[in-house]
């Protein structure tokens, strides 16, 4: 049996930070170190991987297994890409500068993770009476594709957790209701003609610009509807139109056109409304014109990615367990998405906690500040008493 491996948080986030798990790559690396480092204090892991084998969840209890009421502490271990980013230091090596520690995820969100492993001796220490589970995922950043198997594979055929803890930078307060996400891609495809004779030709662009103008449309009604519950900031459901590609030359009439959008709604609006009437418009106000002029014109949408929501579910023993670990007298809400809302289709009670802004997330520079890994520590603290019967 190796020597326990000890690291202080500290080390751990530097460790962590120099994997480069961005989405597009393998999270392998990381995996395999947090394997050795949690069998170092004879704690088994399980890995629930792809289909290509290329990367991996991880999942791991420390304490009774088959006890219910246990914590999950869950986390996403890949990072957005730099590139294209001017960053004034290695992306991943972490720089300490002014109190903040820089770096790709230091923010969002390998600190919570580091700081979450490197109190697996102090969970340890007194053999915990309450499970403490680690849900370590992958691709987050794309969709929330990775956790989907763990919590189908294992989540949902384990005892009960009391609460699952995302640790996604909410500046350590608890937060128990965000948006969902969902975002597509729609490429219109008309039909090719000379500029000058634009009654023979079916104009992907115009049309594109059409659609966009409607989703436009709709972003505006969803600000009227605003938020009843007065808790989000924007307070109502955003659409979002980003990248447009379309058209070869200003002499050619354009035969495609694409573009990518997104919504994020707040928790009590049907997620399938905006999308329903998107495509209710396409079908009954722009195909047909389209097609009577060229039959073989069409508008196709596909799904990108999809996160529900986290509804709030005030008053659970595991909401009230949160709020004292992180000495908040109340939950907040937040309008960027995360796992959590997956766990809660697992009928799991569950917030979000971690150390960090979102403001700093996915940016040059990325920093979190090291008050705020103290703060985490606290928190950590003080749940390795709860686990372990001690008063908090």
């Amino acid at each position: 049996m190796p020597a326990p491996m000890r690291l202080s948080p500290r080390e751990m986030i530097d460790k962590l930070v120099t994997f480069d798990t961005t989405s597009h790559l393998s999270n392998l690396a990381l995996v395999e170190f947090v394997e050795n480092y949690l069998a170092s204090h004879g704690v088994a892991a399980q890995r629930v991987t792809n289909e290509d084998g290329t990367k991996a969840n991880l999942f791991a209890t420390l304490g009774p297994a088959n006890a219910a009421g246990g914590i999950v502490l869950s986390g996403h271990t890949d990072v957005v890409p730099v590139e294209g980013q001017d960053w004034s230091s290695d992306p991943f090596t972490v720089v300490e500068r002014h109190g903040k520690l820089f770096g790709r995820g230091t923010s969002d969100m390998k600190s919570f993770i580091a700081v979450a492993l490197a109190f697996v001796p102090e969970f340890l220490k007194d053999g915990p009476q309450i499970p403490v589970h680690f849900a370590l995922s992958y691709d987050e950043e794309v969709g929330c594709l990775g956790v989907r198997p763990m919590i189908d594979g294992i989540i949902r055929g384990m005892p009960r957790p009391q609460v699952v803890i995302v640790g996604e930078p909410s500046s350590m307060k608890v937060v128990n209701a965000h948006k969902s996400i969902q975002s597509y891609s729609t490429t219109v495809t008309g039909l090719e003609s000379h500029s000058s004779a634009t009654d023979k030709g079916v104009n992907a662009v115009m049309y594109a610009a059409e659609l966009i103008g409607f989703l436009s449309q709709m972003a505006e009604e969803m600000r009227r509807r605003g938020d009843a519950s007065g808790r989000f900031r924007p307070p109502y459901t955003t659409v979002n139109v980003g990248p447009i590609r379309g058209g070869t030359a200003l002499n050619i009439i354009p035969k495609t056109c694409s573009f990518l959008w997104e919504y994020r709604a707040l928790p009590d609006l049907d997620p399938e409304e905006i999308i329903t009437r998107f495509n209710a418009h396409v079908e009954e106000n722009v195909l047909p014109r389209m097609r009577a002029v060229h039959p073989g014109a069409k508008i196709e949408t596909k799904i990108r990615a999809q996160a529900p929501g986290l509804a709030p579910d005030e008053g659970s023993a595991g909401e009230t367990l949160v709020l004292k670990l992180a000495q908040c007298n109340a939950a907040e809400a937040v309008s960027y998405g995360t796992e959590a809302g997956l766990f809660q289709l697992a009928d799991i009670p569950t917030v979000v906690c971690g150390p960090g802004d979102i403001a700093q997330a996915h940016k040059p520079d990325e920093f979190v500040e090291l008050s705020q890994i103290a703060e985490c520590e606290r928190f950590m603290r003080r749940l390795a008493d709860y686990v372990s019967g001690r008063p908090i």
